[in-house]
């Protein structure tokens, strides 16, 4: 059973939670122990991973964690651009991820919100999440964060990361194509460079806004997430900043190389055009030639001379010498 659904019930919107400890490890608990959670030690907080969709959410928020109407609003909408700001001593926010799910595109972004206070942590989503799955497994090894500001902290971080095997995986495309003959596989080339700007646009599009809400976070987060967080969060825009610099350089370089192969194709048939121009400009005085003898009238010299035909073909292949030696003196050919 995967690590997000260890506690999950059809009938509750929990996928999964944990009680953090302090030390890097955590305690499963269930929906129902939820509801009446108080911290049993000064270090504990409590993890819960929701999802959004399922009925009664949005009332929860309000309800139990007295999340004012707006920003429960917020945490179970589709409005996914990302976001952070700051609620008094809480902190609200929404990233963005790679969609690694099966069948899914790499600029099919998923969304995940999250509401903190310092003593719980509850992030939301719609479609399966990879990050918080590898985070539980981490605090069930007891190697994970030990408070709520290094959760957030290691989720933005995961979720930048994971950008990169996307940027990786396109770069490898790219050198392929470069080696790749365009003569050969011209079409499949134009269709995989077309993908490639596409994902990078798609990816700088969503990608771009998860900078500045990283930076929101970073200056007016509460006091609970501490300066070493704050250190690890502007290490995780350093590294965003990085890759959205690595995108583009990808992009870039999908256009030069489209452009070279557009260029190829034109200058291919620029020369075919130019070639058939000499073909039709030798052929046009000897068609002119032969149309003149062949017509049915009286007079044409020749018609009752068997010799006259090899007469007219020596004619036809002087001029075509004489043409072929013009015509490469006029440096056409």
């Amino acid at each position: 059973m995967s690590q997000e659904t260890d506690a999950a019930d059809t009938d509750t919107p929990l996928l999964f939670g944990r009680v953090l400890d302090g030390t890097g490890s955590a305690r499963t608990i269930h929906w129902d122990e939820v509801q009446s959670w108080q911290p049993s030690t000064p270090d504990e907080v409590l993890w819960i991973h929701i999802c959004r969709t399922r009925d009664g959410v949005k009332r929860w928020l309000e309800d139990h964690l007295r999340i004012p109407e707006p920003t429960a609003e917020l945490l179970t909408s589709d409005q996914t651009r990302p976001r952070a700001f700051r609620e008094g001593t809480n902190l609200v926010g929404t990233l963005r991820g790679i969609n690694f799910n099966p069948g899914a595109e790499p600029e099919d972004m998923i969304s995940m919100q999250f509401w903190c206070d310092g003593r719980r942590l509850v992030t939301l989503r719609r479609h399966p999440l990879q990050t918080p799955r590898e985070i539980v497994s981490l605090l069930d090894r007891g190697e994970g964060p030990p408070d709520a500001g290094a959760t957030i902290t290691l989720l933005a971080e995961l979720l930048i990361t994971r950008m990169s095997q996307s940027i990786v995986d396109m770069n490898e495309v790219l050198d392929l194509l470069e080696d790749d003959d365009p003569d050969e596989h011209a079409d499949q080339m134009l269709t995989k460079i077309s993908s490639i700007r596409r994902n990078s646009l798609a990816l700088k599009r969503h990608m771009a806004p998860q900078h500045e809400a990283l930076e929101q976070i970073s200056r007016d987060a509460p006091a609970w997430f501490e300066d070493h967080d704050r250190r690890e969060i502007a290490e995780s825009i350093a590294r965003l900043r990085r890759y959205l610099d690595d995108i583009d350089i990808s992009k870039e370089s999908a256009v030069v190389l489209q452009d070279e192969m557009r260029a190829r194709s034109l200058a291919s048939s620029e020369h075919a055009t130019y070639m058939l121009t000499i073909v039709a400009g030798i052929f046009l005085p000897l068609s002119f030639l032969t149309g003149l003898l062949g017509i049915n009238v009286g007079g044409m010299p020749g018609m009752n001379n068997p010799e006259a035909f090899w007469a007219v073909v020596a004619l036809c292949a002087l001029l075509f010498v004489g043409l072929l030696v013009v015509f490469r003196r006029l440096r056409w050919l």
